[in-house]
């Protein structure tokens, strides 16, 4: 049994309350922007119509996907599950794990996604430099620092995931 822990560890991606206050507030934007056009008729120019109308919903739904299911250590991986497909990344290049509740404090996104559905993409501060997040509850952040990147992710116990990968790691 403890082996078979090792083998494969979940972990879910709960959402912080940052995230549900970004995530409630731009969708009720994205939806109701077009909802209020058609029924005060603002978009009664032809031209006008497939912007205000389809671009914010196109954009609701083109990030959706991007959200974060959960977490999977798997052998030397850790698997970052998100509706459609999963981020794979290697663990073996795996230099140094740590809990920081204030990782991503201060820090300026560079390419991605900064709270609709999740907090994903590429990240820069001062204390981590560049680094990617997989991220949903910013006061859960893990930091793995690999030889050649930083990741930050945000599993619902992250002491445990720590502890996970620790022992794999010693395996």
């Amino acid at each position: 049994m403890e082996s078979q822990q090792r083998q494969s560890s979940r972990f879910k991606a709960p959402w912080g309350s940052l995230l549900i206050i970004i995530s409630t507030a731009a969708t009720f934007l994205l939806v109701g922007i077009p909802v209020l056009s058609v029924v005060f008729d603002v978009a009664s120019n032809a031209s006008d119509a497939p912007v205000v109308i389809a671009v914010p919903l196109i954009i609701l739904i083109a990030v959706i996907p991007f959200l974060i299911r959960g977490y999977i250590i798997s052998g030397k991986s850790l698997i970052v599950q998100r509706l459609f497909w999963n981020n794979v990344l290697d663990l073996s290049d795996l230099m140094s794990i740590d809990v920081n509740p204030e990782a991503m404090s201060k820090s300026i996104r560079t390419f991605g996604n900064g709270g609709l559905f999740s907090f994903s993409g590429r990240y820069r501060n001062k204390a981590l430099g560049p680094y990617r997040a997989f991220a949903t509850k910013l006061e859960n952040s893990v930091v793995l620092k690999f030889t050649d990147k930083t990741v930050v992710v945000t599993p619902d116990n992250p002491q445990l995931f720590v502890e996970r990968v620790k022992s794999i790691q010693s395996a």
